[in-house]
């Protein structure tokens, strides 16, 4: 399977996609980036040029763990930031191709990414597994109790409170000619609800994370898939993730590929599409971006 053709080898893929008995997708960071989930350039200018201009910063990620000087601040640039990159759609359909492609197969979808993109696409929540958190969701950030909280009410209320409106489609934007205020109101500042102290994203950033119930029950679910298809015909399907956290996805897809002779994995980066010499023969990585080797993957399963 180790071809340099771009044409054999989506070729190889489509026939190796339709006879797999499950499919597992390892979805990081470059699939989102397809997306349109930019967090740096004019995305980030667009929506925190306030914040760069004030502070230095560069890009939404390093933002984020500025030590802002209060809570009203803080809760400012993060509600921004979770708006755009949690409540409003994805600018490119990358998502949908995926699972158009995938929606009639045995899939389960293991995660890095926090954005919410596979359920936004019509992904079953059941078959998914966000490891490492989700942008839609409070926790205690002590924290004194395992539970998390849904927050794009309050999320909404507070990109609302610096002036911006929220359109029909989702996009937020402000009015012609204003400036947002870079802090909200102190009634709209998340507590717990038990022990009223701040709350926090429910992030994996230290040993503060919460790993609540519906984490622990995906968990669950994606440990059941992976014993029922252990010997049969499964492809790995990892799209963009890089080497942050390798022990996540990459690692164990390349392990689980090596002690499973009937597995195939793929590799779709753009510039990070490789695998190790002992699953070469069982491996198809293609380097490239997403979106468009997926559109090209609905093109080749329409002919």
């Amino acid at each position: 399977m180790n071809m340099t053709n771009i044409d054999q080898k989506l070729e190889t893929l489509r026939l190796a996609l339709g006879q797999a008995d499950a499919v597992i997708i390892g979805g990081g960071a470059g699939l989102s980036a397809s997306a349109g989930y930019i967090y740096t350039g004019e995305r980030f200018l667009r929506y925190f040029q306030d914040f760069a201009d004030k502070y230095g910063f560069r890009d939404m990620y390093s933002g984020g763990f500025y030590p802002f000087g209060s809570l009203e601040e803080r809760w400012a640039y993060w509600s921004r930031y979770i708006f755009i990159n949690r409540c409003s759609l994805p600018p490119k359909p990358v998502y949908q191709k995926l699972y158009k492609l995938i929606k009639d197969k045995d899939y389960f979808v293991l995660t890095t990414n926090v954005d919410h993109c596979f359920q936004k696409a019509g992904f079953d929540s059941g078959r998914l597994f966000y490891t490492q958190g989700d942008y839609g969701l409070f926790q205690c950030a002590e924290p004194c109790h395992h539970h998390t909280y849904d927050n794009e009410s309050s999320i909404r209320k507070m990109a609302e409170a610096q002036g911006y409106v929220i359109n029909a489609d989702g996009a937020l934007t402000l009015p012609q000619g204003s400036r947002p205020l870079m802090v909200i109101p102190t009634e709209l500042v998340p507590y717990c609800p038990r022990c009223r102290k701040p709350m926090s994203m429910n992030l994996r950033a230290d040993n503060t994370f919460v790993e609540d119930e519906g984490w622990h029950r995906a968990a669950g679910r994606y440990e059941k898939f992976l014993n029922t298809h252990r010997e049969q015909k499964v492809l790995f399907l990892e799209l963009g993730v890089g080497m942050n956290t390798p022990g996540i996805i990459k690692y164990p897809f390349w392990q689980m590929t090596a002690a499973n002779p009937n597995a195939v994995y793929v590799c779709i980066n753009d510039g990070e599409a490789v695998c190790p010499r002992e699953i070469e023969k069982q491996s198809i990585c293609v380097n490239g971006d997403i979106g468009d080797v997926l559109g090209q993957l609905c093109c080749k399963a329409r002919d």
